[in-house]
């Protein structure tokens, strides 16, 4: 069963903040999430020009060297699974796909212009993705892809298998997590944590400012910036 869906107020101010704003926040609610949760691995930001993107993570995993060990029906029928999967899925989505290819990863590319369209159209904002992206200038408007790499061929790219628990680029993802993601890479944010995420945000600003404002005074010296840091960590 699904998890009850965020109220989209929350979705919207979630994407008025960048992804290190998110981490940053996350780290303050709970520590823990400074050694896990995020990307680590680098991608490649198309289209950096996009605001953040929020969305339910449909997953799944995709080869692309190799031909499909089914049948050319059966495997017709799963691509349609997989369009009915991101469909009726919570909304709004973002794909985390990843490539089974190892080392090879993005040998042939899943994402070009008709499958931004397709899944843009069922409710998509982006993908994440160690594969390869293609089409650049023809894909879907509004749709961002942060991917491993930009290949010209699809090869055999074809889905293997959808709706599980996948690890892109070092972030662990499970179907249906709550996920954001700009061009500096993307972020779990854990359903206990979304409605916390603004006011440790807030906090984080005004712990910022007292240091920010300090470093613009004329007579700024490493003493200033001592009770700087020290005025900083009092405010609670």
């Amino acid at each position: 069963m699904s998890p009850l869906p965020h109220p989209q107020t929350l979705l919207d101010a979630l994407a008025k903040f960048d992804t290190p704003t998110i981490c940053n926040a996350l780290e303050l609610i709970e520590p823990s999430y400074r050694n896990q949760g995020f990307t680590s691995e680098p991608l490649q930001c198309i289209y950096p020009a996009l605001p953040p993107m929020v969305g339910y993570a449909r997953t799944g995993t995709i080869r692309a060297i190799q031909g499909s060990r089914i049948s050319p029906e059966e495997q017709k029928e799963l691509r349609i699974k997989w369009y009915q999967y991101v469909d009726e899925g919570l909304k709004p989505s973002i794909v985390v796909l990843l490539d089974l290819d190892g080392a090879r990863a993005g040998f042939g590319a899943f994402w070009g212009e008709v499958n931004t369209h397709v899944h843009r159209g069922l409710g998509v904002k982006g993908v994440v993705t160690n594969g390869s992206i293609r089409d650049i200038p023809m894909n879907a408007s509004h749709f961002q892809l942060l991917a491993g790499s930009v290949m010209p061929s699809h090869a055999h790219v074809h889905v293997v298998d959808l709706d599980v628990p996948v690890t892109v680029a070092g972030m662990a993802v499970q179907p249906n997590d709550l996920i954001h993601a700009d061009q500096h890479g993307a972020v779990v944010i854990p359903y206990a944590a979304a409605e916390k995420i603004n006011h440790a945000v807030e906090l984080i600003a005004k712990k910022e400012a007292v240091i920010i404002n300090a470093s613009k005074e004329s007579h700024f010296s490493w003493e200033s910036l001592r009770n700087a840091i020290n005025l900083s960590a009092d405010i609670h």
